[in-house]
């Protein structure tokens, strides 16, 4: 079994990390470039930023928070939120960033993941995926866009599947139905990714305990990613791992 790695989430909005419930009511969870160096201190493997609403406010990510945070840190880090050109990602990784996470103008315009693909190349590529269940949908889950809020009515795993064929070197679900409460991963939708796809997917959305992030990495999961659990102080990664390795987990590096 390949190690599992750990990635907070830093969603960023006017500069400050905030954290929701099923992708609304934000709240305050702190100050991103703090955040990141206690995280990197207690055993994160790596990083996401998220800028959350630059997709729905129609711009560029926030590059001066971004630099800040990267120069704080040594760990990789995967930036997202309104990247929708090969030049949008450039500026991204001459920022800092180590991949770029690209979601909404990719499902848009799905030959935004090839041109990334050759240009940067595929271990530089997340596609970020917010699904939400369906009744509608072969694999009963649906895509959505513009930070979860709309609809598309196309299957979600037919979609990750096209990602990672145009070249995708990751695929990044969020379940809008388990997001910020604390009840766990939707753990039929990673065995759903992992056994379909060939590339490496990350657990996202509903992190409340450690069994959850077992369960995650039971089911298959890459990189286990959590916000709010860690943000608020309810778990702490040094812990985080060795829980999972006393659960016969392997996991990159050590607490």
């Amino acid at each position: 079994m390949p190690e599992v790695r750990i990635m907070p989430c830093l969603d960023i909005k006017d500069g400050r990390i905030v954290k929701g419930v099923n992708f609304v009511s934000l709240q305050d969870a702190g100050d991103p470039v703090q955040a990141a160096q206690a995280y990197e201190q207690d055993g994160a493997d790596e990083l996401a930023f998220l800028d959350i609403t630059a997709t729905v406010e129609k711009r560029r990510t926030t590059l001066d928070v971004l630099q800040q945070v990267a120069r704080t840190v040594d760990i990789p880090l995967t930036v997202g939120g309104g990247i929708s050109s090969v030049s949008d990602a450039q500026r991204v990784l001459l920022a800092g960033a180590d991949r770029v996470s690209v979601s909404s103008a990719a499902f848009r315009n799905p030959e935004l993941i090839d041109d990334l693909a050759r240009t940067l190349g595929s271990d530089r590529l997340v596609v970020a995926i917010d699904v939400d269940r369906s009744d509608v949908t072969a694999s009963g889950y649906e895509v959505y866009i513009d930070g979860g809020r709309t609809a598309t009515g196309v299957d979600a795993l037919a979609w990750a599947q096209e990602a990672a064929r145009r070249g995708a070197g990751m695929i990044l679900p969020t379940s809008k139905a388990c997001d910020g409460l604390k009840q766990g991963y939707d753990i039929p939708l990673i065995r759903l990714l992992k056994k379909n796809l060939s590339v490496p997917v990350v657990a996202s959305g509903g992190a409340g305990a450690l069994q959850h992030f077992l369960e995650a990495a039971q089911a298959g999961a890459d990189i286990l990613l959590a916000a709010s659990v860690f943000h608020f102080g309810q778990i702490r990664i040094s812990e985080l791992k060795r829980y999972l390795e006393e659960h016969g987990i392997q996991v990159a590096g050590r607490p």
